[in-house]
C-alpha cells in the first residue's frame, strides 16, 4: 500500500492496523453471505473511532469532520465497506448540532460506547426521490405524542441501528410561505417502532448494502423526540447531507487507493509477451489518470470538510468533492478491472467486489446530474434546470 506522510498520520497508521485485523477474506465472505460486518464495527466503536464527532464531554474524542473522513478513507482504503457503518458518524452529528442538551446527555456517551448505534436517517421517499420539500410523510402532534404517517425508501442500517434520525412534514406544504419550512427532524427509537407503526421491508440490491422501505402507520412517539425547532428540519438535515457527502467522497477516496494501488501492483508483477503489462502505456495511463483525479478529489475533501468544521458554508465544496471522488473512484475500478482482465471478474481477487461497492457512489447519496445543477445554479449563477 502506498504511504503518505501528513499530519494525519497516527490516524491512519491506528486504523490501518485495526482494519489488517479484518483482511480481504473478511469482507468477501460477509458479502457472498449478503451478512452485515458486525465483528468489524464493534472493532471500531471499541477503538473510539465511531465516536470521533462525539464531543470529549460525552465520551467520544471531540474531532472535526476531518478526521472523521481521514478514519472512512482508510477503512475502505484497507479493502472495507464504510457503507457499513458511516450513517453514524454524519447522523451522530446532526444530534450534536441541533439537539438539546437533554437528548445529548442521554443518547451522546451510549452512541460512544456501543451500547446504541445511530446509523439511520429516513429521508428519501419512493414518489419525490431528492425534492425533498415535497415529501409526504407527516407528523401531527396529537397531546404528549407525535404521530408519523408516510413511507420512506432506501433507508439504510434500519436492522443493524437502535436509533433513526426521521424527517417529516409537521406543516402541510400550502400552509408555509417557503417549501423549505414546515418540516421537522425527529427521534425514533427503532426496536419500539416495528410492530407499533412502523415496517420494515428490506430491499435486495447489487451491493451488499442493507437497505429498505418503510412504512408508518400511525406511529407514535414521545414529544421530547423531536430534535431542535419544530419546522426547521429541513436546514438541520443539511447539516446531515453535507457531511455525508464530504465522508462518502472520503470513502471513494480511499477505493480509489485501494483500487489504483491493486491495478498496479498487478501491471508489475503479470507478464505477457516477455514483459510486464505495466510497461504498456497502454496500461499505464488509466490507472495514472484514475489516481491523478484522486489525489485531486481529496483536496477538495479536505477542503469541504475544513469549512464545515469551522462553521463556514460549505454546500458546493461537498457537492463537489463527492462529485470529482465519486467519478474518480470509478474511472480506478474501471482501469482495476480492465488490468486484471479475466481475474478481475474471479471473486478472490476482491476486484468485483469493489467495483460494485465504488459504483452506488454515482447514484447515492446524491446523482452526479443533481451535483452538476447545483453547482450551475448557486455557484454559476445560471437559471434552474428544473
Amino acid at each position: 500500500m502506498r504511504q503518505t506522510s501528513d499530519q494525519f498520520q497516527d490516524i491512519r497508521d491506528a486504523v490501518r492496523a485495526l482494519c489488517a485485523e479484518f483482511p480481504d477474506e473478511y469482507h468477501r465472505k460477509i458479502d457472498a453471505e449478503r451478512g452485515y460486518p458486525d465483528e468489524f464495527v464493534d472493532a471500531l466503536t471499541k477503538a473510539g473511532w465511531m465516536a470521533a464527532l462525539i464531543p470529549e464531554e460525552y465520551g467520544g474524542s471531540g474531532l472535526g469532520l476531518t478526521e472523521a473522513s481521514v478514519i472512512m478513507e482508510e477503512i475502505n482504503r484497507a479493502g472495507g465497506n464504510s457503507g457499513a457503518c458511516h450513517g453514524q458518524m454524519y447522523n451522530m452529528n446532526t444530534l450534536v448540532r441541533h439537539g438539546s442538551d437533554e437528548q445529548r446527555r442521554r443518547i451522546l456517551p451510549k452512541l460512544a460506547s456501543g451500547e446504541l448505534r445511530l446509523q439511520s436517517m429516513g429521508v428519501t421517499e419512493p414518489t419525490t426521490g431528492t425534492d425533498t420539500t415535497q415529501l409526504k410523510t407527516t407528523a401531527v402532534k396529537k397531546g404528549d405524542r407525535w404521530v408519523i404517517n408516510g413511507q420512506k425508501v432506501w433507508i439504510s442500517r434500519v436492522q443493524h441501528s437502535d436509533l433513526m434520525i426521521l424527517l417529516a412534514r409537521t406543516t402541510p406544504l400550502a400552509e408555509v410561505k417557503k417549501k423549505s419550512e414546515g418540516m421537522s427532524i425527529f427521534l425514533v427509537d427503532i426496536k419500539e417502532a416495528i410492530g407499533n407503526g412502523m415496517e420494515v421491508k428490506p430491499i435486495a440490491n447489487m451491493v451488499n448494502h442493507e437497505t429498505n422501505e418503510l412504512f408508518f402507520d400511525n406511529l407514535e412517539i414521545p414529544e421530547e423526540n423531536l430534535i431542535g425547532e419544530e419546522g426547521k428540519g429541513f436546514k438541520y438535515i443539511l447539516t446531515g447531507l453535507n457531511a455525508e457527502r464530504t465522508l462518502i467522497a472520503a470513502e471513494c477516496i480511499g477505493d480509489g487507493y485501494w483500487l489504483t494501488d491493486r491495478a498496479a501492483a498487478y501491471a508489475n508483477e503479470r507478464v505477457v509477451f516477455g514483459r510486464p503489462i505495466g510497461q504498456n502505456q497502454g496500461v499505464q495511463f488509466p490507472i495514472a489518470e484514475a489516481f491523478i483525479e484522486i489525489e485531486a478529489a481529496s483536496l477538495m475533501r479536505f477542503d469541504a470538510a475544513q469549512r464545515y468544521d469551522s462553521g463556514q458554508d460549505c454546500g458546493a465544496q461537498a457537492n463537489m468533492a463527492k462529485y470529482l471522488a465519486a467519478k474518480a473512484s470509478w474511472e480506478a475500478a474501471n482501469a482495476c478491472l480492465q488490468t486484471h482482465g479475466g481475474f478481475g471478474f474471479a471473486n478472490e481477487y476482491d476486484i468485483e467486489r469493489k467495483f460494485r461497492e465504488t459504483r452506488l457512489y454515482q447514484v447515492a447519496p446524491i446523482s452526479t446530474n443533481l451535483i452538476l445543477s447545483y453547482v450551475a445554479e448557486h455557484v454559476l449563477g445560471m437559471p434552474r434546470s428544473f
